[in-house]
């Protein structure tokens, strides 16, 4: 357990153990159905713990030729990797640093696959399929939604694929459920199965939160399986994101004032909703918060004062850079940790240094309950990133 006490403020702070404890399931679930999973960079990118991540996984997969990069050189090993659009600048450098890549259309695979092949790199290389089908909800993260930008439907693709298309790469899920995949996986064999036995691969993308836990990785397993059964030949590859960090460790921060305007509280922080924990206010969804009660948005405004209700507020200009409603069991002070759980995958990738304001460290905390900062940013890091 994180002493949170010994964590400066304000930082994202991982737990060894309890990621140690998500990459041990997710191998077992690999190992047992005959698959390979592995790590989105989109989701998590805190390099300097990939020799904890490279005793589960050999694999990643990059969206990116920065992504690509830290594939190859900090991870050790070639990138699957797939980008909505490539360039003529990044794609001699993804090639380099790929053993796989995904074109998500064919006017892409045509101007770039020509360069695949003279290379002599043995690099594979597929196509993104769009089975339009997803049953994501919000529209921010549905990648089957009408009219998308990604992949390829079945009426686009030619019966005989073009030379060089050695697999399909599908992604419709956002942590979601393996029964969800249950209903993917018929959508996408019933429209693309007759193309099976030209390719050599299968990546059904990430979304998969096996880690949660509600979720039934026996029915995971039992589907694969299944899958691998029904087509022997076929490499099956997932690449979840969330599922190797989820509720891995907190971001730590405190209380560096409170405010009070007509009978709403708010407890500043120093940290920023907008800067440090953008998915809140794009989804939103209010994170839990430790030792606080979380409570319907709108409790703040009829909260009475004994109650100990405070709304969370960032410390960046933007006036909507605050969040939700909390019982707390005491009045806050200034100065007291405010632990805002589960902010490892995605929130610390999509930060930002909006107003300058002081970007969180980064910091581990290891098994035998040492605490490792990984990175302390410096007015240097917030001025080179400007010009």
């Amino acid at each position: 357990m994180i002493d949170i006490h010994k964590v400066p403020s304000p930082c994202y702070v991982m737990d060894e153990a309890l990621l140690r404890k998500n990459l041990s399931l997710i191998k077992s679930v690999a190992d047992r159905a005959g698959v390979e999973i592995i790590l989105a960079f989109k989701s998590f990118a805190m390099w300097k713990s990939f020799p904890v991540f490279r005793e589960y996984i050999r694999y990643t997969t990059a969206s990116s030729v920065y992504e690509a990069r830290l594939a190859y050189e900090e991870f050790g090993s070639k990138a699957h990797t797939y980008s909505p659009a490539y360039t003529d600048t990044d794609f001699p450098v993804i090639m380099q640093c790929s053993s796989h890549i995904t074109f998500n259309s064919f006017s892409q695979f045509r101007r770039f696959y020509p360069m695949v092949k003279a290379s002599g790199e043995k690099i594979s290389c597929g196509i993104r399929i769009n089975p339009e089908y997803s049953e994501v909800e919000v529209e921010l993260y549905n990648p089957c939604a009408p009219g998308t930008r990604f992949g390829v439907t079945a009426d686009l693709l030619p019966e005989t694929l073009p030379e060089g298309i050695e697999g399909f790469h599908c992604h419709c899920h956002c942590e979601s459920s393996s029964y969800e995949l249950e209903h993917t996986l018929q959508h996408i064999e019933e429209t693309f199965a007759r193309w099976f036995p030209q390719i050599k691969w299968l990546n059904l993308g990430g979304g998969h939160l096996m880690t949660r836990k509600d979720y039934d990785t026996e029915h995971l397993i039992s589907l694969l399986k299944g899958l691998k059964a029904r087509y022997p030949h076929l490499e099956i590859i997932l690449e979840p994101g969330s599922a190797f960090t989820w509720q891995t460790g907190p971001l730590v921060a405190s209380v560096v004032d409170i405010v009070e305007n007509r009978g709403i509280k708010t407890a500043i922080l120093d940290v920023s909703f907008t800067c440090h924990m953008p998915d809140c206010l794009e989804m939103p969804y209010q994170p839990a918060v430790r030792g606080a009660e979380a409570l319907p948005v709108d409790a703040i405004k009829t909260a009475l004062t004994e109650e100990n209700i405070y709304r969370l507020g960032g410390n960046s200009c933007l006036s909507g850079d605050y969040m939700g409603s909390w019982r707390f069991d005491h009045p806050l002070q200034v100065g007291e940790r405010i632990v805002l759980e589960d902010m490892i995958h995605y929130t610390m990738v999509k930060t930002n240094m909006f107003n300058g304001i002081h970007h969180p460290s980064i910091a581990i905390w290891h098994i035998d309950n040492t605490l490792e900062v990984y990175k302390d940013f410096r007015y240097e890091d917030y001025r080179d990133r400007m010009s």
